[in-house]
């Protein structure tokens, strides 16, 4: 057998005409789409579940999802509704790959629906490649019965299958996990690594035709293009001084710390301009980390300095008073939005050196998930 083979919070005034509303999407379905419940939670998400064949010769498609992984979250990070900006959560599985289980047929789950950028990135870094089965369907059924979908009708709810194998393969149909995701209503769409007629004959396309997501076609061993600006060491510098706002706390908030730097590392590795992406990424309202940061933590619902352990400080804090730790926080606050508005300005130079300058964008992966992403967002009235 050949083995080839990235929190918002909105009102939801039923008198506003911007409100982003699933159940306005209108299209034939092939499927009947089965009504969730009426009402209207809080918070609003895109929620993406990547799942990779990491079989042999995928090295050129994890090679892309790592190089482009912040790409793909700053272009999201644009997205509004209305005057407001959804969350974002990342799942990712790997399939088709000898080192899995098989009798969970070759599938595992790397990581559940997630908000941290740093571990979804240590993740993705974390995938190797190796020979053996690829089940479309096994895959994407399991996502749908493992990752919590949530039953906001407003959320945007997209799977992302990329492989190279008949769609076909596996004890569990396409077709019926195809039904399986309208009920959720999650879109499937399929990214075939190579030839585009082939992966038609393969019913890579069918695969996405019938929950209504897009099919596409990629060159997954072709390599990722930057182009560079003025802009850009500029913009890595205010990088180490946003790190400098972090105060880590509790018990992991050291190693959270570290990996921060790490993923850092892992970017930089790629290239100078795939690091600056990075430091878009962590400028944005998509990088979040209350789970270990005061400044970020201290915005959290139920937030109390009073409940926080002087053993869980860091050292600089440990002999103050909760009047001088919230002062030390918010000098911390202070500067870290100042440092992010800058990289965003300077980010939006660098847009603009990139469009004039560019003149082919021909970064396989991160295309096509865009594209896919920006198609089906218009039916829930997002914008960008």
């Amino acid at each position: 057998m050949k083995t080839i083979f990235k929190t918002l919070t909105i009102s939801c005034i039923a008198i506003s005409m911007l409100a982003c509303n699933a159940n306005e999407k209108k299209h034939a379905e092939p499927i009947a789409l089965v009504n969730t419940k009426t009402h209207h939670p809080n918070k609003q998400f895109i929620k993406v579940a990547l799942l990779l064949d990491t079989s042999n010769s995928m090295d050129g498609l994890i090679d892309q999802a790592k190089a482009q992984l912040w790409d793909i979250v700053n272009e999201l990070s644009y997205a509004k509704c209305g005057n407001e900006k959804p969350s974002l959560k990342i799942a990712l599985y790997e399939y088709g790959n000898d080192n899995l289980n098989s009798t969970e047929g070759y599938i595992r789950q790397v990581l559940a629906f997630s908000d941290d950028l740093d571990e979804i990135s240590k993740q993705l870094f974390s995938l190797t490649t190796n020979g053996g089965d690829e089940f479309c369907g096994y895959v994407i059924n399991t996502s749908l019965n493992q990752l919590n979908w949530g039953e906001n009708p407003d959320d945007l709810k997209l799977i992302f299958i990329a492989g190279n194998e008949p769609f076909t393969q596996g004890k569990i149909s396409y077709k019926d996990a195809a039904k399986h995701a309208h009920k959720k209503g999650v879109s499937i769409n399929t990214i075939f690594c190579g030839d585009y007629d082939q992966g038609i004959s393969s019913y890579w396309k069918e695969g996405a035709d019938l929950s209504h997501g897009n099919y596409m076609a990629i060159n997954h061993n072709h390599a990722t293009t930057y182009v560079a600006t003025p802009y850009d060491d500029q913009i890595l510098n205010l990088n180490q001084r946003l790190n400098k706002t972090y105060i880590a706390y509790g018990n992991t908030g050291r190693m959270k710390m570290a990996l921060q730097a790490e993923q850092d590392l892992n970017a930089m590795d790629y290239s100078e301009e795939n690091a600056v992406s990075r430091t878009v990424s962590k400028s944005s309202h998509l990088y979040k980390n209350s789970n270990w940061d005061l400044v970020d933590a201290e915005n959290e619902k139920g937030f109390k300095y009073e409940n926080l352990k002087k053993n869980e400080l860091p050292q600089e804090l440990k002999n103050k008073s909760i009047s001088e730790i919230k002062a030390y926080v918010s000098k911390m606050r202070q500067e870290r939005m100042v440092i992010q508005k800058e990289i965003q300005k300077l980010n939006e130079k660098r847009r603009e050196f990139i469009n004039t300058h560019e003149t082919e964008k021909n970064n396989a992966l991160e295309n096509a998930m865009i594209n896919a992403i920006k198609t089906q967002a218009k039916d829930k009235k997002y914008s960008w």
